[in-house]
């Protein structure tokens, strides 16, 4: 394991010792942790592990294939349409396609995974390609993040790993250092970017014209992330250390020294957005997630790659206040930098799935397991982690686009501890990859992961990180050609020699723009983590820790129970929470009265209440609302691997309470459904497909109802409506009594409704499923169509359906994920007519029917019901219709007091991921 840091395991290294030699001869001493614990489970035989990792590989040609077939020379693979993502070509995305430059994205992010899954051959021509077709020069505006860490960092891999084949004398004789060159030319292209007051660099810059000028079409944002700002130094640094230009390094400590400087001193904790030019912080939460998460794992690897200790010492300062304030075991909760003591939410996103991981670099393994294990019970729920989740493990935000931080934090807890349990959640993610995510041209991600619905989307990410972990996870030494432990993972799991520590150092080790003139001891780990310490002689050490938390999401035992406990033991009263509040409760209405004006404790007390109230407001709002369906299409040679989105109706079977409705499709006639059909016999003991317009749902209901129907698809006349662009439709009745319908009705968008018109047209039977959740594929069908070998895979491709003339809907996540944020919409209604408005039902609608648990002092999940009255009371006296009495004051009146504090939540909930 390439970045815990150390000299020789369990020596004390002297305290005033300069690290020389730091990261080049570092010793990773977690690594021996393997030999001293692996009877946590049953270990996993060698040719097991040897058949997961020949899946992985497998599965890699697949992806990586599929795009050099589909979509090469473009950025991204759009796997459910079989053609490439050009930036323009496609309708723009918002944030989202600030990664995409027209520089062949996925090829360049993929380099040096080719080389770690042994495929020497495949990365010599790979690379052969950059070199021909890529321009750097384009007339595009990009993200200089990711920028970063999926160009520069990609072709700064595949630079580290063409030296060393070539050193090893049989592949890559004729490189000469042109991946390098490619990289000082990108890096050369970025530098505009920090030409701002503070060192901070600019968001986004244009690749061509740079900053300001009035081609370039940025240069005006004033904000940017802590993470965008804090993850340069490992490429830039590399980059300088390559090639001798000092000015690259020398950017990126100015901008991490920055970040330092402005952290706030009594938390020590960091802000997720600040102001380029003024330092000032703009979201003052802070979290290890996103928009925070990459600053500080960059912080420990940068000690490990360059040896400089003040990394270090930065990185103990701030992870001993992610401990002592964020740290909830088993949860992770944002809170206020400067109220570190106050949740700023109540929700998780999926990006600190990383942390794990990067607490096993520290050598910290007890809370890695706890949070691992907690997201890896998320995932066996929903079969991916979703974007975002709630502190009761309620989806939050559904989609999921096949993120690899978890693979990445179960990897290393592999390599820290040889527990063989890990090798099992390897295995459950290669089998819900394949599952659910497989479609014919590579893999969706996931729009909803509760219905399993796809989106038309393979970001390069997946290709760089997620095959590479696994691959890892399952591999022997004997199965790398190379020394892994000779280099370090960047953010994007790119690979840069440790040798680079002792090359070129013209850069001072000494921070001058820190406060500190003399290392702070107290702040320091100066050994190797002890592995009879971090694994105590029970070999069962980390089971003990994982098996109370086996069942912690379907419990859903409260937010911040050690704190609970802690003010318990202490005398003092629980706060009050939004979920237990009852307006005719005289104490709860004085306890209100009280919030912001006794103490700091009332006021830290207020704040969470508003908090609370507002989100159990929305969530009771979304609550009303259905939840998307799922239509899956199953015939040949779709076998269930693709799923769209559809909306639900507010009448005919309800899907949620009854089996799924399966049956081969077929249009109807008149096409819109409006009068008698003339084709009776076509749609009997079908799914009727009819079109949107000119008269009611429950009108084209009943009509194919009659023909003998058993379901309906009404597909949007709108042509080019996509679910990703539109709220999902809700079809409202027509105001008159509905319960004559008796069949289920979906509504599919134009885009997800033509993907099923294209395969009528050149398969005539297509079968589809109507569901509330995407269904497990028939494991007959799946063999058929799953390849024998590695070698069949690129022929597989071939065989398999061409949906390249099929349209589908295109993602647009960063709006989406506005959308669920900025605001809380209410249920719209249908008029009679059925091209009214529509009822917009959130994608992040949670399960309404998880009870909801408290915790006593020993930690026994005990019902809520038992200690207060019913929930079902709890949220009628929660009314604010209900009358209070004359003699009490107004709750208006008292929420009007906080009206600023409910103001910077809601600010709070307009961010994105």
């Amino acid at each position: 394991m390439s970045e815990a840091g150390g000299r020789g395991c369990g020596s004390p290294i002297p305290q005033r010792a300069r690290w020389s030699l730091v990261a080049a001869t570092a010793a990773f001493c977690l690594v021996s942790a393997t030999s001293v614990w692996t009877a946590g489970a049953e270990p996993m035989s060698r040719e097991e592990k040897q058949k997961l990792g020949n899946q992985v590989l497998e599965m890699f040609d697949h992806a990586y294939g599929n795009y050099m077939e589909h979509a090469y020379p473009a950025d991204e693979l759009m796997p459910l349409t079989c053609r490439g993502r050009v930036r323009g070509q496609e309708p723009s995305r918002g944030d989202v396609d600030d990664a995409l430059g027209k520089f062949s994205l996925t090829l360049i992010d993929s380099l040096d995974t080719l080389v770690v899954l042994n495929k020497t051959k495949e990365f010599e021509d790979a690379v052969r390609k950059v070199l021909r077709d890529v321009n750097l020069d384009n007339d595009v505006v990009v993200s200089v993040f990711e920028t970063n860490i999926r160009v520069l960092g990609g072709l700064l891999g595949g630079h580290s790993l063409a030296i060393m084949l070539k050193e090893k004398g049989e592949y890559m004789q004729w490189y000469n250092d042109e991946l390098l060159q490619m990289a000082k030319q990108l890096g050369y292209k970025l530098l505009p970017a920090f030409n701002t007051t503070s060192g901070l660099p600019y968001p986004r810059i244009n690749l061509k014209f740079g900053i300001r000028k009035p081609e370039a079409r940025t240069g005006t944002e004033t904000d940017t992330c802590t993470a965008c700002a804090g993850t340069l130094i490992l490429e830039f640094a590399a980059l300088s250390r390559f090639t001798g230009a000092t000015i690259f390094e020398e950017y990126a400590r100015k901008a991490l020294d920055f970040l330092w400087e402005k952290r706030q001193r009594s938390s020590n904790l960091v802000g997720v957005t600040i102001n380029i030019h003024t330092g000032d912080w703009v979201r003052k939460d802070s979290g290890v997630g996103a928009g925070i998460d990459s600053y500080y794992e960059y912080l420990l690897k940068a000690y490990v790659l360059l040896g400089d200790d003040s990394f270090l010492e930065r990185f103990n300062t701030h992870y001993d206040a992610i401990m002592r304030y964020i740290s909830q075991p088993p949860l992770l909760l944002d809170v206020h930098i400067h109220k570190p003591m106050l949740n700023a939410r109540t929700w998780m996103d999926a990006l600190l799935a990383f942390f794990p991981g990067l607490q096993v670099l520290k050598g910290d393994i007890r809370p890695a397991i706890e949070t691992h294990e907690m997201l890896y019970q998320v995932i066996k729920k929903h079969n991916f982690l979703p974007e975002a989740f709630t502190t009761d493990f309620r989806v939050h935000w559904a989609q999921h686009p096949l993120r690899p931080e978890f693979a990445e934090s179960t990897y290393f807890l592999y390599k820290a501890t040889g527990d063989p349990y890990y090798l099992e959640v390897g295995k459950t993610l290669i089998e819900n990859l394949n599952k659910y995510a497989r479609v014919p041209c590579g893999f969706a991600a996931m729009k909803d992961v509760r219905t399993g619905s796809h989106e038309d989307r393979m970001d390069s990410f997946f290709l760089a990180e997620m095959f590479k972990y696994l691959y890892l996870l399952f591999a022997d030494k004997e199965d790398i050609i190379f020394d892994i432990e000779d280099y370090i993972f960047t953010t994007e799991a790119h690979l840069l020699p440790l040798w680079l520590s002792t090359t070129n150092q013209s850069i001072s080790k000494k921070n001058t723009t820190s406060e500190y003139t003399e290392l702070d001891d107290s702040n320091f780990d100066w050994t190797c983590p002890n592995t009879q310490i971090l694994f105590p002689n029970d070999p069962l050490y980390a089971q003990s820790i994982r098996e109370p938390l086996k069942n912690v999401v379907d419990k859903s035992c409260p937010r911040g129970i050690i704190r609970v406990e802690e003010s318990f033991r202490s005398g003092a009263k629980p706060p009050l929470r939004a979920r237990d509040f009852m307006a005719t409760n005289p104490e709860h209405l004085e306890i209100l009265k009280k919030m912001g004006a006794a103490s700091s404790i009332d006021a830290e007390d207020g704040l969470r209440f508003m908090q609370e109230m507002i989100e159990l407001s929305s969530q009771q709002q979304k609550e009303q609302q259905l939840p998307p369906r799922a239509v899956q299409i199953v015939s040949h040679p779709f076998f269930g691997r693709v799923v769209l989105t559809a909306g639900p109706a507010q009448f005919g079977l309800d899907l949620s309470k009854h089996k799924e409705t399966r049956g081969f499709v077929a249009s109807s006639k008149p096409y819109n459904g409006c009068s008698e059909l003339t084709n009776p016999e076509a749609v009997m003991g079908k799914i009727a497909l009819i079109q949107r317009g000119q008269c009611m749902f429950a009108e084209k209901a009943r009509n194919i109802q009659n023909a003998g129907a058993i379901g309906g698809i009404v597909i949007d006349d709108n042509e080019g409506s996509s679910s990703d662009t539109a709220p999902l439709f809700q079809m409202a009745g027509d105001g008159k009594d509905t319960d004559d319908i008796k069949i289920p009705m979906l509504f599919l968008f134009s885009k997800e409704g033509s993907i099923i018109l294209d395969a009528i047209r050149e398969y005539e039977e297509v079968e589809v499923l109507l569901s509330d959740k995407a269904k497990d594929r028939d494991p007959e069908m799946e063999n058929e169509e799953q390849p024998s070998s590695e070698n069949d895979s690129q022929n597989q491709s071939g065989e398999q359906i061409s949906s390249s003339s099929q349209e589908v809907d295109l993602v647009d996540q960063e709006s989406s994920e506005e959308n669920s944020l900025n605001s809380h919409p209410e249920s719209l209604s249908l008029a009679n007519m059925d091209n009214a408005a529509s009822i917009s039902p959130s994608e992040q609608t949670s399960n309404p029917t998880e009870n909801h648990e408290t915790t006593n002092l020993n930690g026994e999940c005990t019902d809520l019901d038992n200690q207060l009255q019913e929930q079902s009371e709890t949220e009628e006296d929660s009314n604010p219709n209900v009358s209070w009495g004359k003699k009490v004051q107004p709750i208006d009146s008292i929420l009007a007091d906080w009206n600023e504090d409910i103001e910077a939540f809601e600010m709070m909930e307009k961010d994105e991921l």
